[in-house]
């Protein structure tokens, strides 16, 4: 097994030290010293299977970001971007570094941006070799070795916990992004989450003020006449399956930028959810749990290695990371046009909102700025059933910019190409949560599939008397009587009472951005009406 390969000079500011380091293995590699460590086991299929320990999801309220020159008037402060101060930054980093320092640890070189006008050189540094497997999937591998220094460093170290009162964290798990020192520091937890949205924040703060590029939390695939659709939506309402189309081409899963002319993947893999995952439903995904690919919190059947997708005693939040060149159909490299059709994928808890329904301009920036949906279980800490929440851009969490940053770039980007947009919900129909049921995964492919083939285009609509949605009266392979989320409930009378909260929900979230808004996207706020029976 080869020891470090660089030059002590690469270390000096960390002041790691070079001897106990391992750099650049293989997966092989990786998988055997994760074995030796007693960190997993292997499955049936080959996948490395680890617990990540207590947190099994992000903790958005444990992020931080260092609050200097760069990002006091740049970063939209509050509740998710929290200050740090930069002399707190510097002496955890030291603590740290004093941690690893003498164990041994893992170093990967690696890039985001599939594009190489937006190329952005990676230097991750784990505690574990399990981590390490899954910047080896999650970021794009470089074809050799370069001795430059790379522009960003990500050091994770789930056994150090910080001190709270001494060290200004909320907690002992911690992750913060140093913007002038280009660092991402995470600590105190093992789930390797944090470490992909990490840069993703970091992209999300650069290509918009300094590329004119919109970053995006959505899935991309293309279709064989080099039809780009786009899938917005956050963990848990579909991004990761429905990318994966056996008929298309698949550009990424999860985090993307639209450029001058092109939508381009951040990532070199996929971080799928896989609770109740089977070979019939999500053919790809099943087929990619092989050699290689990393599950996390994830159960085996009793006295076997197999993996029992069903099985949540640990955490709803199951998932598997694996290259992209797993799925057969993968486009390499991971870019394609503009984009044809957008996607806003919504689980809405409440049942009220139709499976699938096409939005105007003003509706788009509305339904964008919003980013309604339900949390799904396990996504983050605490998360045990689906909560009504709005996540602006469909990923407020990642955002460092205010969202009408990002929104002004989509409409612009909207106007200039000519985009259709659709908002689909993957969540409950015949009612809320607990009396409806989720909607079937058959039926939003079949549903995206006549958007993606023009069939929508052509079928007369109903307009949503709250929402003012246009709702296709049929579609093939889609019971007609589904596509008005109103006559799937036994009380129609409930359904209006239940659309008026949502709806009410709706206008009270976006006072917040109402003085930005223009006309356009404040006409398309949903209408409180009295009686729509």
């Amino acid at each position: 097994m080869s020891k470090v390969l660089l030059p002590e000079t690469n270390f000096l500011e960390l002041n790691l030290g070079t001897e106990n380091a391992l750099f650049q293995l293989s997966v092989p590699e990786l998988i055997e010293e994760a074995l030796l460590n007693g960190e997993g086991t292997l499955s049936n299929t080959g996948a490395l299977a680890i617990d990540t320990g207590e947190f099994t999801g992000r903790s958005p309220k444990d992020r931080f970001i260092v609050l200097d020159d760069i990002t006091r008037d740049t970063v939209w402060w509050g509740d998710i971007n929290i200050g740090f101060e930069p002399a707190k930054f510097d002496a955890l980093l030291e603590k740290v570094c004093a941690y690893l320092r003498g164990k041994k640890y893992y170093v990967r070189e690696a890039s985001a941006c599939a594009d190489e006008k937006y190329s952005l050189s990676l230097r991750v540094v784990t505690e574990t070799a399990y981590q390490n497997l899954f910047a080896h999937n999650l970021f794009i591998r470089p074809d050799q070795h370069k001795d430059s220094e790379p522009e960003w460093t990500i050091i994770a170290a789930p056994g150090f916990f910080a001190d709270p009162e001494l060290d200004g964290t909320r907690q002992p798990n911690f992750s913060i992004l140093n913007f002038s020192r280009k660092m991402i520091l995470i600590g105190g937890t093992g789930y390797t989450g944090e470490i992909k949205k990490g840069i993703f924040s970091v992209l999300n703060f650069i290509l918009p003020q300094q590329k004119n590029t919109l970053s995006m939390h959505c899935s991309a695939n293309v279709g064989v006449s080099g039809d780009t659709a786009i899938f917005f939506g956050l963990s848990g309402t579909g991004k990761t399956t429905l990318s994966a189309d056996p008929a298309r081409g698949l550009i990424g899963d999860d985090e993307h930028g639209w450029g001058e002319d092109a939508v381009f993947n951040f990532e070199g893999g996929c971080y799928a959810k896989c609770v109740d995952l089977t070979a019939e439903k999500e053919p790809q995904i099943h087929a990619a749990v092989r050699f290689g690919a990393l599950l996390e919190n994830i159960n085996y059947f009793p006295g076997t290695r197999e993996v029992d997708y069903s099985n949540i005693i640990k955490t709803e939040n199951t998932r598997v990371a694996y290259p992209i060149n797993y799925i057969d159909n993968a486009i390499l490299p991971s870019r394609a046009g503009n984009p044809k059709n957008i996607f806003f994928l919504t689980a809405d808890a409440s049942g009220v909102l139709p499976p699938i329904s096409k939005l105007n301009k003003g509706q788009a920036m509305f339904h964008f700025i919003s980013g309604y949906t339900a949390k799904v279980a396990g996504t983050e800490t605490g998360v045990t059933e689906p909560q009504l929440t709005f996540s602006a851009c469909f990923g407020k969490a990642f955002l460092p910019l205010h969202p009408t940053k990002y929104a002004e770039l989509l409409g612009k980007k909207m106007e200039e190409n000519q985009v259709n947009v659709w908002l689909v919900n993957t969540g409950w129909s015949g009612g809320a949560y607990g009396t409806g049921q989720r909607m079937k995964l058959a039926y939003t492919r079949a549903m995206i599939t006549a958007a993606l083939d023009g069939e929508l285009d052509r079928v007369a609509c109903e307009i949503h008397p709250v929402f003012g949605l246009r709702m296709p009266e049929s579609c093939p392979n889609v019971p007609s009587e589904i596509l008005n989320p109103k006559n799937t409930w036994a009380d129609p009378l409930k359904y209006d009472g239940k659309a008026q909260e949502l709806a009410m929900a709706f206008i009270l979230n976006f006072k917040q951005f109402e003085d930005g808004a223009s006309e356009e996207i404040l006409s398309s706020l949903p209408k409180i009406v009295k009686n729509t029976v």
